[in-house]
């Protein structure tokens, strides 16, 4: 099995060693295996889950909503609660979204009307 090292899976996830350990210290991923030594050594499923960690924080989801979120992942509930709190929050991302572009259209209109 591979392991990395916390640098290496910092370089590896594009987050900071320190982000790492909030993660962990969330529950957001982990627990993390350690060595004999007590280091940390993160394995590839530690990596996918930092980076769903990672998209969903990119996505807006707030770390309330991530604990959430990997609460109903460990408890197993049942899969359309999974997908209920995915859809809620895809909806929220969509309205952000929108936001966005209106906010870009308006930007556009005063980039063009000063040019």
């Amino acid at each position: 099995m591979m392991s990395l090292t916390p640098a290496a899976a910092a370089d590896r996830t594009g987050v900071s060693i320190d982000t790492l350990r909030y993660y962990e210290r969330e529950g957001l991923i982990g627990p993390i295996r350690r060595s004999g030594g007590g280091r940390r050594e993160y394995t590839e499923d530690d990596v996918f889950w930092i980076g769903l960690v990672t998209c969903f924080r990119d996505a807006g989801l707030g770390i309330a909503d991530l604990r959430g979120f990997v609460a109903i992942l460990r408890a197993e509930h049942p899969p359309q609660e999974r997908v209920a709190f995915l859809r809620e929050r895809r909806t929220a991302l969509e309205q952000r979204v929108a936001a966005l572009q209106r906010a870009m259209g308006v930007l556009d209109d005063k980039i063009a009307y000063y040019s």
